[in-house]
């Protein structure tokens, strides 16, 4: 469960908001320097006369279909189902990968942590405070109708978006004052005094609407009409809740430029929506999809011996995942009453057995998450570094004593499925905790019978509950599965209404402002927000703050550090696993590149991919 690339609360409010919205920002001079790009940091790999990015295969050939099913998926999207062609706001199931039919303002460099190139925008100019970016459009940039994108055109999609978009897209606009078009090349962005440093990227990756479609119908319509885009892709043929192809516009305005020679090969991408793993798994096998990446462990250790792979014309590689593997774990509702005490959630972490789970149901093939940092150096590790302790001292009293050792870490097993030793232990903070055993029930501290239970979208991860609910059960708490459809899923996680539910986040390597969306105490209180343990720490807080202050990579590092500690020593969720690995199959009618940069993640599918035309024609891939 990943969020997608192109990364993502309220109106300001508030005094303090105020008179940040007063303070006039540095205005722009003509000496301002002016550049083809920008990156959280100011360092840039690629020249301003750069032809292409070092990746790609710039003579990749044009053609051919790329088929799949979802693997990534953002704000209103789900992995099994849509039944609305808008992804940008709270309302309905959004298509995944509509970001196909739209251009932002820049995009990113896959080779390099978090750097982006002008796409709509050929350059921008930043103030000398940093408060105020003018991005001067290309006059070429077109909508798929032939008309003009404008500046009129960004600065009505930000100000839209802020205003109506999905809570997480409006959270991570807080810092944007204001989007204006001081003529139609010119988009002046202004964003409020301390802004996290990474929101300016997180503009410039936006999609681009077109003013005069959504002049004539509302913005925030959950609809299966197809938008007005400007990107590589038209919506083509689709069926809500069954498939969506898009459709590579070959005349694309933009097909020509740096930032975009060597990607978008394929004239058709198409994803195949399953509600169920193992039907999916089925579809691949008979050919009615042709790329998968495979995450479920039991299917790749045990099924990959079908006719195809047997006969050469199914391909399966590991392809190594240098990026930030994120946190995927059980997430607790903290707004719940039984989960309010932290010794509490310990005890749910104690009776959860992963090297049993793993051994027995994932065939050994993951590690155990510690972190929301995890595999990465921002990742908290051994004692604090006076560095670190110079953040956290101020806190101290405020958060548990273990921030100032080692940071916590999940319980190893002994791969029993019942561990006894750790049981008991489970069994003890629950008692500390208030919740007793009465009538060979768990009882909450007010009397009422403890009771848990996972909320579900899809059958895959029943195995994996069923061992733990009977730990629980050993402790006394009454636990069970809820398994619903996913938009049933997707409407009780967006109200908060559900005691635990999984999730799954990747971090960005130079994280910022999205921190806020996942941990902060507005977040907690935002529906639709991805804070689903409702976290809510004034500590916390104010590390986010000190990671979105942070000027150099060094200070970056430290400060993520110091969150970490504090984050791990709450409790918040119980953690599942990771695997530093991308496992995918595919038929054998594609071609990438010999190495897959670093931050492009999925295995750089669709965009660095190309159909191979000699493969596709082989006689044994026509049986």
């Amino acid at each position: 469960m990943k969020t997608f690339s192109r990364r993502s609360v309220l109106v300001l409010g508030g005094s303090a908001a105020a008179a940040t919205l007063l303070r006039p920002s540095v205005s722009l001079a003509d000496n301002d320097p002016e550049s083809h790009g920008m990156s959280a940091f100011g360092d840039l790999k690629y020249a301003p006369d750069f032809q292409h990015f070092d990746y790609v295969n710039v003579d990749a050939p044009k053609g051919g279909t790329f088929s799949t099913i979802p693997s990534t998926r953002a704000y209103n999207q789900s992995f099994q189902t849509f039944n609305s062609l808008n992804s940008f706001i709270l309302k309905g199931d959004g298509a995944v990968a509509m970001d196909l039919t739209f251009a932002p303002l820049m995009v990113r460099a896959n080779d390099e942590p978090d750097a982006m190139y002008g796409l709509v925008a050929r350059s921008v100019q930043i103030s000398k405070d940093k408060l105020t970016y003018r991005f001067t459009l290309r006059p070429e940039a077109r909508f798929h109708d032939g008309t003009k994108l404008t500046a009129q055109d960004a600065a009505f999609s930000l100000n839209v978006l802020k205003e109506k978009g999905h809570p997480i897209i409006r959270q991570q606009l807080r810092d944007m004052v204001k989007a204006e078009a001081a003529d139609d090349a010119s988009l002046v962005v202004v964003f409020a005094e301390k802004r996290a440093r990474d929101v300016p990227l997180y503009v410039a990756g936006l999609p681009i609407f077109s003013k005069a479609y959504y002049d004539k119908k509302p913005f925030d319509e959950s609809t299966l009409d197809i938008p007005l885009g400007s990107g590589p892709y038209k919506v083509g043929r689709f069926e809500a809740g069954r498939y969506i192809e898009y459709t590579r516009v070959k005349d694309w305005w933009a097909k020509d430029l740096p930032v975009s020679r060597g990607t978008f090969n394929f004239d058709t991408v198409r994803y195949e929506f399953y509600r169920d793993r193992d039907v999916a798994f089925e579809g691949f096998t008979g050919r009615n999809y042709l790329y998968r990446e495979e995450f479920t462990a039991r299917i790749w250790s045990t099924r990959y011996d079908f006719p195809a792979i047997k006969d050469g014309r199914v391909k399966q590689e590991i392809l190594p995942d240098e990026t930030p593997s994120g946190a995927q774990g059980w997430f607790l509702n903290t707004r719940r009453e039984q989960f309010k005490d932290p010794r509490v959630r310990e005890a749910l972490t104690q009776a959860f057995d992963f090297e049993w789970t793993n051994k027995t149901i994932m065939y050994s093939a993951y590690a155990r998450t510690h972190s929301p940092f995890q595999n990465s150096d921002l990742m908290a590790s051994g004692k604090p570094s006076p560095e670190e302790l110079k953040l956290l001292e101020p806190f101290r009293g405020q958060v548990p004593d273990e921030v100032f050792g080692d940071p916590y870490v999940p319980p190893v097993s002994d791969g029993s499925g019942q561990d006894r030793a750790l049981l008991r232990k489970a069994s003890q903070l629950l008692q500390d905790a208030g919740c007793v055993i009465k009538d060979g029930k768990r009882r909450l501290p007010n009397g009422a019978q403890f009771r848990v239970e996972f909320l579900l979208d899809e059958p895959a991860f029943q195995a994996h509950h069923a061992p733990y609910i009977k730990n629980l059960g050993t402790l006394g708490i009454d636990a069970n599965v809820r398994l619903v459809d996913p938009v049933q899923f997707r409407a009780r996680v967006d109200d908060f209404d559900f005691d635990v539910a999984i999730q799954r986040f990747s971090m960005a390597s130079t994280p910022g402002d999205s921190l806020r969306t996942f941990f902060s105490s507005q977040a907690a209180n935002i529906k639709g927000s991805q804070n689903l343990s409702g976290v809510a720490s004034p500590a916390l807080d104010a590390l986010i703050e000190k990671i979105i202050a942070a000027d150099n990579r060094d200070d970056l590092r430290t400060a993520c550090r110091a969150f970490d500690r504090v984050f791990r020593a709450g409790r918040y969720w119980v953690p599942q696993w990771y695997s530093g690995s991308h496992r995918i199959a595919y038929w054998d009618v594609f071609a990438h590149p010999p190495h897959i940069p670093r931050y492009a993640g999925s295995a750089g599918v669709p965009d660095l991919w190309w159909s191979d035309e000699a493969k596709a024609k082989k006689p044994e891939q026509a049986k």
